[in-house]
């Protein structure tokens, strides 16, 4: 969908005023939003309150350092279209600022009309970037993402928790991990149909994503197995959580067309210490899922926490 020249954010940072009054009386004139400033200390705020599409900027300007301003605008989650302009027009200058990321160099003194050019050309550079980043995205979540449940597959899962353990020693908080399994999921097949078992497993990947919270991970394990990964979630918190969606399970009748049934999950959990440095998140799923298995034989329809091997409290150096 073509951007409408009246959506358009443009900021003009320029601390000559006659050629900055230039520059956004033509973008005026083409309808954009325009915000300018004479001071380049002030773009970085501008960018992160305004978010505008294009920055254009002279490298001379007061309080300006073009590198390090190229390389904050690139670690921006937006891409923003930069475009430089500057009185100095030998060829070094021009290849210096385009090999270190401008979008465009444009040498002082000149045509407003063809400015304009520029600035349309760099904005449909900005698009095409955008539907690229949005396109990545989403494969990104295909990649991601189980078709059946709808949660994570294991492939970014363990990832996400390396980040997560990693964030919990730093801000001295704690993690848990827990591992689900649905009790005698065989009888679903058996009894019914494949179709009715995908059916089952996919109201249950809603039926979590429902009990967690926005910053928690819950991951399809592999057949009839789930691991959720709790942040910033003690012993306490984890087993009220593990409680809430045994219960909501229990409760829930699976019904499609003639088929239903009501079943049970069994649950175990590990957490980790405050300041526990090393922790491999492997080792932390497999506490978790030996919680499982004493779930299991405890006779199922239960919650069951790990023993922690060390339980040492261990400052962060």
């Amino acid at each position: 969908m073509e951007i409408a020249n009246s959506d358009r954010k443009i900021l003009v940072v320029d601390d000559d005023p006659n050629a900055l009054d230039i520059i956004v009386e033509a973008l005026s004139w083409e309808g954009y939003q325009v915000k300018k400033t004479l001071i380049g200390a002030e773009l970085f705020q501008i960018v992160e309150i305004w978010q505008p599409h294009l920055v254009i900027l002279d490298m001379n300007t007061t309080g300006a350092n073009w590198v390090e301003t190229l390389k904050s605008l690139r670690k921006q989650e937006q891409y923003v279209a930069m475009m430089f302009i500057s009185s100095d027009d030998s060829t070094e200058a021009a290849m210096e600022s385009l090999d270190a990321g401008a979008d465009d160099y444009v040498v002082k003194p000149f045509d407003p009309v063809a400015l304009l050019a520029r600035v349309r050309a760099r904005l449909r550079t900005k698009d095409l970037y955008d539907d690229l980043s949005a396109a990545n995205k989403k494969l990104q979540e295909l990649v991601e993402i189980d078709d059946l449940t709808g949660l994570f597959n294991m492939r970014s899962t363990f990832s996400r928790l390396s980040q997560e353990l990693e964030r919990a020693r730093r801000y001295q908080r704690q993690v848990a991990v827990v591992m689900m399994d649905m009790d005698y999921f065989k009888s679903v097949n058996d009894g019914h149909n494949h179709l009715f078992g995908s059916f089952v497993l996919s109201e249950i990947g809603k039926l979590i994503a429902q009990t967690i919270r926005p910053n928690d991970i819950a991951a399809r394990y592999g057949g009839d197995e789930f691991m959720i990964v709790l942040t910033e979630t003690n012993e306490e918190g984890a087993y009220a959580f593990c409680e809430r969606l045994r219960v909501r399970i229990a409760q829930t009748l699976f019904k499609s067309g003639r088929d239903q049934i009501q079943l049970s999950a069994s649950l175990g959990f590990a957490v980790s210490q405050i300041g526990q440095i090393g922790l491999d998140p492997k080792n932390l799923v497999k506490l978790a899922d030996s919680a499982l298995y004493a779930a299991k034989r405890a006779g199922r329809n239960c919650v069951r926490q790990a023993e922690m091997v060390d339980r040492k409290r261990k400052k962060a150096s």
